[in-house]
């Protein structure tokens, strides 16, 4: 691989041979995007969104300067999918990618009253990524982390990205301390590969963080997109034992979060983004890089397997569900000279609409370049003024699998209406999300016009980006 200076003197080059010295003095001034995807961080887990354990300073200046949305979402309550989502603008329905990559190339599960469709295992290579139009326009781009759409031959390095480091088809690591291996709890031996020797107390979350660093100082002029996605909050819960034991003796009663471990791991994802955002401050390039921060799903809250090391209260419940906890995540934009210092947005907003906002951030905004069909929304108009409109009247899921926390449903959010649909005894809950974000009240059967007419749009979605449906499983006896 060539090294960074490399590939912007190689590019530059290119410019020049054209011609164009205008087209190399617009490159220099597009701005640098870096987008922070955390793993299974709930909406509740940092210091602006109300956390009150977890110590995040610097995540919490992220969003005192920029604009910090309320009603986020993920495009899907667990991970690939809304990471497919983010790629390519799309639904995760429509691609179709709605279950994890584990899952999807292990095929439908089976033994439950309902055989779940087929899932894709890999992004196809028909999908033009993020990434890939930004290479168009001259955009370095390198993912470091987590990847979770495919096999190897569907790495980063396929999907537009000029650098991969740590990206496969794992969707966590077997430890969080150097070599970063071993036997997950399957039995299959993961490492996290690109990250080079380390010592034994190195850290996955500061050993991404340096290779982030790395290119951001190596991209000289050359405007970069950093797809920086970390492991980190994803099991194993392992937070450094100092940052560890300082979270012990301050837990007290009366707390909402309780798990020092997971503390930790928050305090290291939070020192950083800090480490990233000085970089940038140093490099004098703060000023023209867009940082973007948010979650692939909602916090872990899994009682069926005794895995709950976060709450997303006021929340309910957590990764998997269609409930709030589930899909509704932190994000915070700062665009340095567009978004108001301490700005709140509280219109939904959607992973999937990260796709046009960043191209059109970027200036890629000839939409031949992207894919055919984006189902996402340019949020741009909102990071100018928060109270802006923006063409879209609901934001739907579709999760007809199986997990631990849900049975396979779908959803969707009509200004304060939520509607689920659960396949399973074709139940619906309707929830009024203005008085009640905690999803304690279903109003489904006494006001059932309104199920009733949101039933009819959220199946007619379903419909038009081709929504597989489980459908009942001839092996299993139904009566039981």
């Amino acid at each position: 691989m060539k090294s960074l200076a490399a590939l912007f003197i190689s590019a530059l080059t290119v410019v020049a041979a054209c011609g164009d010295r205008s087209v190399a003095a617009e490159l220099v001034a597009r701005p640098n995007i870096v987008l922070l995807l955390v793993d299974d961080l709930g909406w509740a887990d940092i210091g602006c969104y109300g956390a009150d354990l977890h110590e995040t300073p610097h995540i919490d200046r992220l969003a005192e300067s920029g604009l910090r949305f309320t009603d986020a979402y993920a495009a899907a309550a667990i991970c690939s999918p809304t990471r497919a989502a983010i790629m390519t603008g799309k639904y995760p329905a429509r691609i179709p990618m709605t279950i994890w990559h584990e899952r999807a190339a292990a095929g439908p599960e089976q033994g439950r009253k309902l055989l779940p469709p087929k899932s894709l295992a890999n992004l196809p290579h028909a999908e033009i990524t993020l990434a890939e139009v930004l290479q168009q326009q001259g955009y370095l781009t390198a993912h470091i982390g987590k990847w979770h759409l495919g096999t190897a031959g569907y790495y980063p390095e396929t999907q537009g990205f000029d650098i991969n480091i740590g990206g496969t088809f794992w969707g966590a690591p077997a430890t969080f301390y150097h070599p970063f291996a071993g036997a997950w709890s399957d039995g299959e031996r993961r490492y996290v590969p690109g990250l080079g020797p380390g010592k034994p107390e190195d850290y996955l979350t500061d050993r991404l963080t340096d290779a982030a660093v790395k290119v951001i100082e190596e991209a000289g002029e050359r405007p970069f997109f950093l797809n920086m996605c970390y492991h980190t909050v994803h099991s194993p819960i392992e937070g450094k034992s100092d940052i560890v034991e300082r979270y012990r003796k301050k837990l007290k009663p009366g707390l909402r979060h309780k798990n020092p471990d997971y503390a930790a791991m928050v305090q290291s994802l939070d020192e950083s983004v800090g480490r990233i955002m000085e970089t940038l401050t140093r490099q004098g390039i703060a000023d023209r890089t867009v940082v973007i921060f948010t979650s692939d799903n909602g916090g872990v809250v899994n009682p069926v397997r005794g895995q709950i090391p976060t709450t997303n209260a006021p929340l309910r419940s957590g990764k998997g569900a269609m409930y709030e906890g589930g899909i509704r995540v932190p994000l915070i934009v700062d665009w340095p000279g567009v978004t108001a210092a301490g700005a709140v947005c509280n219109q939904p907003v959607s992973s999937e609409d990260l796709y046009p906002t960043i191209l059109e951030i970027a200036g890629a905004d000839d939409r031949l370049q992207w894919n055919v069909v984006v189902d996402g929304v340019d949020l741009v108009p909102l990071l100018k003024d928060p109270a802006a409109e923006i063409p879209r009247d609901a934001l739907y899921w579709h999760f007809p699998h199986y997990y631990p926390t849900t049975t396979p449903a779908s959803a969707m959010r009509a200004g304060d209406w939520k509607l689920i649909e659960y396949f399973e005894g074709d139940r619906l809950e309707l929830y009024n999300l203005r008085d009640d974000i905690g999803e304690q009240r279903d109003l489904a059967k006494s006001n059932p016009q309104k199920a009733t007419a949101m039933l009819k749009q959220l199946r007619a979605w379903q419909k038009s980006v081709g929504a597989g449906i489980p459908s009942f499983n001839p092996n299993v006896d139904t009566a039981k």
